[in-house]
């Protein structure tokens, strides 16, 4: 039981590691390059993530030092796809395709 919740944590304090590096990158960006590659706005993406990390601090509030309820992953889900569909575009459409 102990080694399960050391996992836990550690795969909570990653999944926070991740939406907090995603808000922050969504938060440089020019909004433009969201509805550039039709991939919603950079407001909604900002709330998306916000309530995400959001989600993932509810634990700490309650005492806890997070864990993976459902909520938890819902906020990975999120930050997932931020990471692997928005971003990679979003970037390429200000740098230009590499080559």
């Amino acid at each position: 039981m102990h080694v399960t919740r050391w996992i836990e944590a550690g795969l909570w304090l990653l999944a926070l590691g991740a939406t907090i590096f995603a808000l922050i990158h969504a938060i440089r960006q020019r909004p433009d390059a969201f509805t550039a590659v039709d991939k919603q706005t950079k407001q909604l993406w900002l709330a998306i993530l916000g309530v995400s990390l959001f989600l993932l601090v509810i634990p700490l509030l309650a005492g806890g030092l997070g864990g993976l309820g459902l909520l938890t992953f819902i906020a990975i889900i999120a930050t997932g796809i931020y990471l692997a569909d928005v971003r990679p575009k979003v970037d390429e459409v200000q740098r230009g395709p590499r080559w």
